[in-house]
């Protein structure tokens, strides 16, 4: 089940890597594929980018007036309904946008974000935020005309705001956190990191702790044997001049 399971893993790294770095490579000028192509281009990859960020702050700060309606902190005197439905048009139409612009974004380094932690974890929070907006619709606001003018909605609704607003906060903040490479495989890390973002997979590999520790005592057991003086050769015997040394056998003349 294991080898599976990584064998699928190493499926979906070779057709991410595919895409980043071949695909449409034979349509495009100097051989790059259209993900090369999107991501180097400086203005499109700039309007791109700007257009989700600013689509994103749209679309949490519509969310996040509803949001703090429903836990009671703000418009206390506006019917929740009533502040919904005026800002309901924004929160579609830059939630529309997001969703177009953020694969987008994805298509230009889909092997990179495939292998980042904070992007797995940006896409599981994203969920929880769409399936608590799933519930609020299908559950909590059944009975909504009961508390819809309460300054201070009932706890199931000031739950699902709560929730609603805390999820939407680390979608964000995770998003923002996937600009650094700080957790970028190839780099120590924990077993858990390597495991989440399947280092093993990518094209860096996984580097443990211990990993790194022993490089890093073999490289200074190599600096320290590089740097230490050589060994000393053995002295060699005086050896007598040539011109003053006497040949074998002869006698030394006495001095006058």
């Amino acid at each position: 089940m294991l080898h599976q399971t990584l064998a699928a893993h190493s499926v979906l790294n070779d057709f991410f890597e595919w895409v980043q770095f071949h695909f449409g490579e034979h349509s495009t000028h100097y051989g790059r594929s259209f993900s090369a192509a999107l991501h180097e281009a400086l203005n499109a990859w700039g309007l791109l980018e700007g257009t989700h960020l600013l689509t994103l702050m749209l679309f949490f700060g519509t969310i996040a007036l509803v949001d703090t309606r429903l836990l009671g902190w703000t418009f206390r005197k506006t019917p929740i309904s009533v502040l919904s439905e005026k800002l309901l048009p924004l929160t579609v139409t830059a939630m529309i946008i997001a969703m177009i612009t953020g694969p987008m974004l994805f298509f230009a380094k889909p092997q990179d974000y495939y292998h980042n932690f904070w992007f797995r974890l940006k896409m599981v929070l994203l969920v929880v935020a769409i399936a608590n907006v799933y519930i609020f619709h299908k559950v909590v606001q059944k009975n909504q005309a009961e508390w819809d003018t309460a300054e201070t909605p009932p706890l199931k609704a000031r739950l699902s705001g709560a929730l609603s607003l805390l999820s939407w906060v680390l979608v964000m903040s995770c998003g923002r956190l996937i600009a650094y490479n700080f957790l970028e495989c190839g780099k120590p890390h924990s077993a858990f990191i390597n495991f989440t973002q399947e280092c093993a997979t990518s094209p860096l590999g996984a580097v443990t702790q211990a990993d790194y520790d022993k490089q890093l005592a073999d490289e200074k057991k190599a600096a320290d044997a590089a740097a230490a003086p050589p060994p000393a050769m053995p002295s060699m015997p005086d050896m007598p001049d040539a011109k003053t040394a006497a040949p074998a056998g002869a006698v030394k003349p006495e001095a006058k």
